[in-house]
């Protein structure tokens, strides 16, 4: 190769990296601040104790458990709400809620609240966890619950 071909190389590569480098500056953009990290995920009856033990006097905490009235009634989660899955206003109740806190959702076997964490994820919640398996997987992991 060359002296010229060498040189010509080393200047393309330098202008490639310089407009790489200066590409955010020229296009006049404002830069914002990042948004937020959403959290949506599935975690373990034991990663969800975890999260209730570190939340204990967070007021932002929230656990929900979407099962009907009645199966909340036979024993739930301490501190639990309920809204009803089954509910015609089940989305108009969550959509009222503050999207900024922090949400644990359950219900009896996972298919409920992992439809309604699909929904929280829709309406734009910024961090919610539901529980795999449900309540059934919380009780057989040996964690309480209260009526």
């Amino acid at each position: 190769m060359s002296l010229k071909s060498l040189m010509m190389l080393v200047l393309s590569v330098s202008l490639v990296i310089g407009v790489a480098l200066t590409g955010g500056c020229v296009t006049g953009e404002t830069v914002t601040p990042e948004t937020p990290t959403r959290i949506i995920e599935d975690i373990t009856p034991q990663e969800a104790s975890t999260l209730i033990q570190d939340n204990q006097n967070n007021p932002d905490f929230i656990i929900i458990d979407v099962r009907t009235p009645e199966e909340f009634t036979e024993g739930h989660i301490e501190n639990a709400i309920n809204i009803n899955f089954n509910s015609e206003t089940f989305r108009d109740e969550l959509n009222q809620l503050d999207k900024d806190k922090t949400y644990l959702i359950y219900c009896r076997s996972g298919g409920r609240s992992g439809n309604a964490l699909n929904i929280m994820a829709e309406l734009n919640f910024r961090e919610v966890y539901n529980i795999s398996g449900g309540i059934i997987a919380w009780k057989a992991a040996g964690l309480p619950t209260t009526k």
